[in-house]
């Protein structure tokens, strides 16, 4: 049995023009310690998905089981990193990633969670700036807060939704690589489901890549193994070629269901513009 398992999900939402259909017989097996990224346009329902796997939203139908149990709410030992930070403005960093570990360890002492929020910003490279509120901190030094938090709170599985959207090219790949040296430093490596529209960074980060077939509603295709020894590097997948086999293989796909969804009865012309962009960024 997969440490995450998806079965059959289907999800919709009530619409002005009535419902919403985002989502139809979704199935997807997450491996304990794997790093899985979902990859399509913006608007296909990789949120929602999302969503449903970390507890946040309750699907229609199909079932959902984290380490064997049925997933009801929140897991108790998840962690969440957001594009838009998500920290609370009144508070320094140091009091944003203390609060998480608070909420996961209550039975330790203020002091040790203290000392936790504070080792974990040390190990993102911001512990001269542990005092500072998210305004006085750039955009990357704020989800360096983020993901900081996040590993504060010693997560079995973590959810990313598109973590480094926001970010410039360079703080992009400084914290893509920060990324892969935490979730590496634990034992059993922590079980990490990324949603992202940057087919580079999905192959520079994953061990599977699951492509978001574009229809309404969308469902899944096939995943693609990224067979590459790590540490991986930007400069490398740029001149490898199994990486320019991977990344043909999710072009491919995406461009196959670029062609289906510009269908009529299968899409909005806005949709289908959503998804050429995701094409043409790795062509």
């Amino acid at each position: 049995m997969s440490f995450i398992e998806v079965r059959g999900l289907a999800k919709s939402f009530a619409a002005v023009s009535g419902v919403r259909h985002v989502l139809r017989d979704v199935s997807l097996d997450v491996e304990r310690g794997e790093f899985v990224s979902i990859v399509g346009a913006m608007g296909t329902g990789k949120s929602t998905l999302l969503s449903l796997m970390a507890g946040l939203t309750t699907a229609d139908a199909g079932t959902i089981t984290l380490d064997g149990a049925p997933l009801r709410g929140i897991p108790p030992r998840a962690a969440f990193v957001f594009q838009n930070y998500s920290l609370l403005p009144w508070f320094s960093a140091l009091e944003n990633v203390r609060l998480a570990v608070s909420a996961a360890f209550p039975g330790i002492s203020a002091d040790e969670q203290t000392s936790r929020a504070r080792q974990s910003l040390d190990s993102v490279g911001l512990g001269n700036a542990v005092h500072r509120r998210p305004g006085q901190l750039s955009g990357g030094m704020r989800q360096r807060v983020a993901i900081a938090r996040a590993f504060a709170t010693e997560p079995d599985v973590l959810f990313l939704d598109e973590p480094f959207g926001a970010l410039d090219a360079l703080t992009r790949e400084t914290l893509q690589q920060e990324l892969v040296r935490l979730c590496a430093a634990e034992a059993q490596g922590i079980t990490t489901v990324m949603i992202t529209n940057n087919v580079e960074e999905a192959i520079l980060l994953s061990d599977r890549i699951v492509p978001m077939v574009s229809s309404q509603p969308a469902s899944l295709g096939a995943p693609i193994v990224v067979e590459l020894p790590r540490p991986r590097s930007v400069a490398q997948l740029a001149h490898d070629e199994q990486a320019t086999h991977v990344r043909a293989h999710v072009v491919a796909t995406l461009t196959a269901s670029l062609g289906r969804f510009r269908r009529p009865t299968n899409a909005t012309p806005a949709a289908a513009s959503r998804l050429e962009a995701v094409v043409e960024e790795v062509r």
